[in-house]
């Protein structure tokens, strides 16, 4: 009969009994829409039969029963042609479950079968040579794709006319090849050619029309010009949406790329927006265990995760996860890719064991799915580096930078800018062991292909410029820190929106080089600048809100303003209460930024309650080794020394000291500090030669590890310059305290407080002196 009807109105009959009424609709034979529907189907599920069902299992994503399906035709068939058309659909099976050896394996055997029959130029030929190259794309070798590619391309040259749509396709699938290259200008170049063909050859409301903006819009997006993505992506949804019918998974997959731009840009609700539009049609048009609704959850978690709202974030990748679990093979890369997702978001909440643990089993993964040189499985290396970077164990981050590191050099072309973000990783390393000139030598690697292969408005290109400011400003030479944190700061604000988070970050590092300038109303203005666009773009309860707050708190403590100081780090605390898991490391710093305010009043049993409740988490959250727990030390040793409870004080110094000495290398700044402190509880019990050697020991790390007009040079002059005085020495204690006072006239702004320290030293050793004019 081929009777179709139209679903009306669905009524229950009756509360307690399960019947319900469906009112029908018979269609018409004029119905546009279901026509539109009907040939679309029969355009995406081509074939005849069981090929046909075979072809609608894959669409639904059981793969599985397409598999069987498949089997079972091949056992049944003697013809070639059948034979190898069905070892093509058995590669395309394998290559959706992530099997890509195994799908290259059929597609290789589909095409030696259709050599015994078929002509070496036969255009079906060059469909099989393109599916041998999508599979050699897939495991990320882009050679070998864009030489079966090329293969295919040559065939359909002489074989078809120069616009038919299958050689737009092969120009789009060369496009693909050169985009995973990050050859964005070759990439546009065939996506281009292929979008030509399709615009000649095609109705101007063609599926593929749309996925030909698409891909444009995909290149746009990876070179971070946002505004010309959209302006595809959009182009493609109104095509899809005159085209499709109103749930068609092409529409869900629109909508989702326009979210993901809107996720790049930092508007977050709009993003979200977008997503769930793309998740209400996935729900509707897949079965509940499709790849691709995995896919839509995990897209929601991601501006969740973005957000700051971790526990969201885990509630939707967890949902993604399980119907990956269900969906897909084991050792599936998308499995792999779901458990990293998941371990990011433990790595942010400062759970690093947890991290680790999510990103080892996506490691095992990856090693058993993908080839050894796959960038994938280098961006695992990387993710485990990162857990090992923030748990303060820099040689194993080292280590695992370096092996991600190997693998891209082997895969990608020499200036990928996955490449770049791993010279980047690895001058991160070095600049928290203090080794600057390491850090500064990877950062400049990082800007050199950035500058090759991204356009000058890259946010990418910020980021490395910010990078090495941030460099210079560690190394005490603010002018040169400005200077690139400005040229970042001029990108972010030509390729983001106004309220984007990254633009936030950028006025807040430009602030924290102010504030060590001294320059402290500077520094508030670019720190209320930061403050205002976080609370435009994020939740009221997001992390960097808090670190916003911290950072004002600390320009009030600053400037003795204590009363102002503690108003902003107890909102800081309130925010990471709320935001963070009780044991973070960021709720540790909070409650320092606290003590530290407590400290400087003078107030230091109320500086030691905080200092402790710091001390605490870092325990728990942190390896014994790491840094942060040495700095918890230190403040402890510090809060007694004001105290006067000197064997107190070295006590805590020296345990801060020790893991110092095991974790950093032997000309690290921190390591000059720690003797510097160890020096102070010296010189007030009056053992002045103890003083002078620890004293001494910080000058000698602090002139090799700093430039020569670094401020802390300065204060390593003015302590031992203050030992000589404490003696009686005089002539001694002008000589370093004039060294100190010249650097701090080179390095520091006319009006720092250190200046004026300074010039009250010196004073005070003539006054000692009795030159009283």
């Amino acid at each position: 009969m081929h009777t179709v009807f139209r679903i009306g109105e669905v009524r229950k009959l009756h509360k307690e009994n399960p019947l319900y009424q469906v009112d029908l609709k018979l269609t018409s034979d004029d119905d546009q829409q279901l026509r539109r529907l009907a040939d679309r189907v029969r355009e995406e599920v081509d074939g005849s039969g069981w090929y046909r069902m075979g072809k609608l299992l894959l669409k639904i994503g059981q793969f599985g029963k397409a598999e069987e399906l498949y089997l079972a035709l091949l056992e049944q068939t003697t013809n070639d042609t059948a034979t190898a058309r069905i070892y093509n659909m058995l590669g395309e099976v394998k290559h959706e479950q992530g099997q890509y050896k195994e799908a290259r394996s059929f597609y290789k055997t589909a095409l030696e079968t259709y050599r015994k029959t078929l002509p070496k130029d036969d255009p079906t030929l060059a469909e099989i040579y393109q599916n041998i190259g999508a599979a050699h794309c897939s495991m990320s070798n882009y050679s070998k794709a864009l030489e079966y590619f090329k293969t295919a391309l040559m065939i359909r040259e002489k074989a078809l006319s120069s616009n038919h749509p299958d050689l737009a396709e092969s120009y789009s699938c060369i496009g693909l090849a050169y985009n995973n290259m990050g050859n964005y200008s070759k990439a546009l170049e065939f996506y281009e050619k292929s979008h030509k063909i399709f615009e000649k050859a095609l109705p101007p409301n063609h599926p593929s029309l749309a996925s030909s903006y698409s891909s444009i819009g995909g290149v746009h997006n990876a070179m971070g010009d946002y505004s010309k993505a959209l302006e595809f992506y959009e182009k493609s949804h109104k095509i899809c949406e005159k085209a499709l019918p109103p749930n068609h998974p092409s529409l869900a997959y629109s909508y989702s790329n326009i979210g993901g731009v809107y996720h790049h840009m930092g508007d977050y609700s709009k993003a979200r927006e977008f997503y769930e539009k793309d998740l209400e049609i996935t729900k509707n048009v897949l079965p509940p265990s499709h790849p691709d609704l995995a896919s839509s959850y995990s897209n929601i978690g991601g501006v969740y995760h973005h957000m700051g709202d971790y526990s969201k974030a885990l509630e939707f990748y967890e949902k993604s996860h399980q119907i990956f679990e269900k969906a897909l093979p084991p050792n599936h890369p998308s499995l792999a890719t779901s458990y990293n997702t998941i371990g990011a978001v433990y790595n942010n909440m400062g759970d690093y064991s947890k991290a680790l643990e999510f990103y080892e089993k996506s490691h095992k993964i990856f090693e058993k799915a993908l080839p050894p040189n796959h960038p994938s499985l280098a961006t695992s290396y990387s993710n485990i580096g990162g857990v090992y970077h923030h748990m303060g164990d820099y040689s194993k981050a080292l280590e695992f930078y370096e092996k991600s590191h190997k693998i891209r050099e082997k895969a990608l072309p020499p200036n990928h800018p996955s490449l770049a973000s791993s010279y980047s990783s690895i001058g991160g390393v070095h600049n928290a062991m203090g080794d600057y000139s390491k850090a500064l030598e990877f950062y400049e690697k990082d800007l050199e292909i950035t500058k090759k292969v991204l356009p000058p408005n890259h946010p990418s290109l910020a980021s490395s410029y910010s990078s090495i400011g941030g460099v210079h400003n560690a190394m005490g030479d603010y002018s040169k820190a400005l200077e690139f944190y400005e040229k970042s700061h001029k990108i972010f604000e030509k390729a983001l929106p106004p309220n984007h988070p990254s633009l936030a970050t950028s006025y807040n590092s430009i602030g924290a080089v102010y504030n060590n300038m001294g320059d402290y109303s500077k520094a508030l203005e670019f720190y209320e600048k930061s403050h205002k666009i976080f609370e435009k773009a994020l939740p009221p309860n997001h992390p960097s809100l808090a670190t916003s707050y911290s950072n004002i708190g600390g320009v009030y403590k600053a400037t003795g303003d204590y009363s102002k100081a503690l108003e902003f780090y107890e909102k800081d605390l309130e925010i990471t209460k709320k935001a963070l898991p009780p044991n973070h490391p960021d709720l540790a710093q909070s409650y320092n930024n606290i003590g530290g305010v407590y400290n400087a009043m003078g107030d230091y049993l109320k500086a030691l309650e905080f200092y402790e409740k710091s001390h605490q988490i870092c325990e728990k959250a942190l390896p014994p080794n790491h840094l942060s727990l040495a700095q918890s030390y230190n403040n402890i040793g510090l809060a007694y020394h004001h105290i006067g409870d000197y064997s107190k004080a070295l006590e805590f110094y020296e345990k801060s000291h020790k893991i110092f000495e095991k974790v950093l290398p032997p000309n690290h700044p921190s390591l000059a500090t720690s003797y510097s402190n160890i020096g102070g509880v010296y010189n007030v019990m009056g053992d002045y030669s103890k003083a002078l050697e620890f004293y001494e020991k910080d000058l000698e790390i602090t002139k090799k590890a700093l430039p020569p007009n670094h401020p802390s040079l300065a204060s390593s002059y003015s302590s031992i310059g203050g030992v000589h005085n404490a003696m009686g020495d005089y002539s001694k204690a002008l000589e370093f305290y004039e060294k100190s006072h010249k650097i701090f006239e080179k390095a520091l702004p006319p009006n720092h407080p250190s200046l004026a320290t300074s010039y009250g030293n010196i004073g005070g050793v003539y006054n000692a002196m009795g030159d009283y004019l």
